[in-house]
């Protein structure tokens, strides 16, 4: 079928009878769909980063010389065929759920497909191309509800060549290096095609293709000569991952056991350190919903908590959902614990989870025809970045999927020790927190961050500021990781950067697909 789309480029090319035996209306729509679904390899849990370009490439090929209609829908098919094995971690929460996620998402695509099908009329369009995934990415990320940025090219690179762009350029740089060595991949096979092919006209040129493929070669290498330094003050810190009594949305009702578990492995903690086991912790990192019971209004959820903070000696980042005394609105914070004085400073969530977190739209009738959305609270969006003092150390803290948006990491990357807090009970054994660790993995070589994550179930794991992952525990297991680990200060370009790549990035995909199609319109009417 590969050969089939090459050859509508070769209109001298004989039809041979193998062509036959598939539906020429298929040809591109299956290997749209088999696009879609090597790109979803390329993310955790298969890892298959190199498919990520081959994708890339394949999109590019197919789209090449289609009309806007018929992009649009081929877009729409690779979408599909990417976003649903990729959301799959929301098997847990229903099927209508993970479809109509994966559709929503796929409609992204389809604007994709009709940009990409519009800049491949454009001379270096490998370049054009490229740019807009970026465009793509940036209102995916952006729009509606504060977007949703999961499965931006550049997380399927947590652990690749392609890596070391991240302190240059951040998440938004590394996509846009995947996409144009697909786009340039595509261009040396439609290249080397029309040679062999008896097309008429003048063949491609040899120095062309070569620099094409050197292009590829060179963008595929240059990352790994990015330095990434990992020196800095030593600081001993611990995670601690209690686990649930079981995986499922109604594990939220077992707050207590949570709770127990988190402290109790604190104690274990404390014991192991006082028996000359394991180095003293400066600091503890608890998760995201390691108190379900608001320890300012629960006297023995406080108790529990205080008890095993006095005893570990050191203050503790627990995670907890705060009552608003409203019987509806509620805050996911981080507060900081100290072994003396107690609750003190706290991050409350600013990106709470849309239909997850917090009902945006027709609240009222959403939950009369799905009562599911009964067990969503009103989670109140914080206002401040989580730039907190956690005894010695200086932390900034995210919370679960907030890992994803560029922003909202940067705002807290100036600090010296990176957490998220995050809790995937919901989503365990699916694809989810696999995704979301390495999502975490690219921010500590993005920033130069030592990078800290702590799960209620897992995955928890200690990132070195270079990516190294030094310590990472099982899902559904309690666990205890301790680490003495560097604290940066310095900051990366992409820190000193910020925005300013994606923003001209996707506003070059966006003028590129204006200017072909404007050029389109006006070639019509002459």
């Amino acid at each position: 079928m590969a050969q089939d789309i090459l050859a509508e480029e070769t209109p001298g090319v004989a039809d041979e009878s193998p062509r036959r035996r598939f539906p020429t209306r298929l040809r591109r729509p299956a290997l749209a769909v088999i696009a879609g679904l090597l790109l979803a390899a390329a993310f955790p849990p298969i890892d298959l980063w190199p498919l990520a370009p081959v994708s890339a490439a394949m999109l590019a090929l197919i789209l090449r010389g289609r009309g806007l209609r018929a992009a649009t829908g081929l877009g729409m098919l690779y979408g599909l065929a990417f976003c649903f094995p990729l959301f799959e971690g929301l098997r847990p929460v229903g099927m209508d759920a993970w479809l109509a996620l994966s559709v929503f998402e796929a409609l992204y695509f389809a604007l994709l497909g009709t940009g990409i099908a519009l800049a491949t009329r454009l001379p270096g369009w490998p370049l054009w191309t490229a740019a807009l995934w970026i465009t793509e990415e940036f209102v995916r990320g952006r729009v509606p509800f504060g977007g949703f940025p999961w499965g931006r090219l550049a997380f399927s690179q947590t652990a690749s060549p392609y890596t070391g762009y991240a302190p240059l350029g951040g998440a938004p740089l590394i996509s846009f290096v995947i996409a144009l060595t697909g786009g340039l991949l595509a261009a040396s096979v439609l290249a080397l095609w029309r040679r062999g092919a008896s097309s008429p006209g003048p063949a491609p040129g040899v120095r062309g293709v070569v620099l094409m493929l050197a292009g590829v070669l060179v963008l595929g290498l240059a990352g790994v000569f990015v330095p990434r330094p990992s020196g800095g003050r030593p600081v001993t810190v611990a995670v601690v991952q209690g686990n649930v009594p079981r995986a499922g949305l109604d594990f939220l009702g077992q707050r207590e056991a949570v709770l127990d578990n988190h402290a109790r492995e604190t104690h274990k903690l404390a014991e192991e350190v006082r028996q000359g086991r394991l180095a003293r912790p400066d600091i503890v990192i608890w998760p995201e919903n390691s108190s379900d019971l608001d320890p300012y209004q629960d006297a023995q959820a406080r108790q529990v908590i205080d008890s095993a903070v006095r005893d570990i000696g050191v203050p503790v980042l627990v995670g907890a959902v705060i009552d608003h005394g409203d019987g509806e609105h509620v805050e996911n914070r981080g507060i900081v614990w100290d072994p003396k004085t107690g609750p003190g400073a706290y991050y409350v969530k600013r990106h709470p989870l849309p239909f997850g977190e917090y009902i945006p739209i027709f609240r009222g009738f959403l939950r009369k025809v799905i009562t599911r959305f009964d067990m969503v609270g009103e989670f109140v969006k914080g206002r401040s970045a989580g730039n907190l003092g956690l005894g010695p150390v200086r932390i900034g803290d995210v919370i679960c999927f907030e890992v994803a948006y560029d922003g909202l990491v940067r705002d807290v990357a100036g600090n010296p020790l990176l957490v998220v807090q995050t809790n995937n009970a919901t989503f365990g054994r699916t694809s989810l927190p696999p995704q979301q660790f390495a999502m975490s993995r690219l921010r500590a070589v993005e920033h130069g961050r030592t990078m800290v994550v702590a799960s209620t179930s897992g995955i928890s794991g200690i990132i070195a500021p270079n990516g190294r992952v030094l310590d990472r525990s099982k899902e559904f297991t309690p666990a205890v990781q301790v680490e003495r680990v560097p604290l940066r200060t310095s900051r990366t370009l992409s820190d000193h950067l910020g925005a300013t790549p994606e923003w001209a990035l996707a506003l070059l995909g966006f003028a590129a697909a204006v200017v072909a199609a404007w050029r389109t319109r006006t070639s019509r009417g002459t």
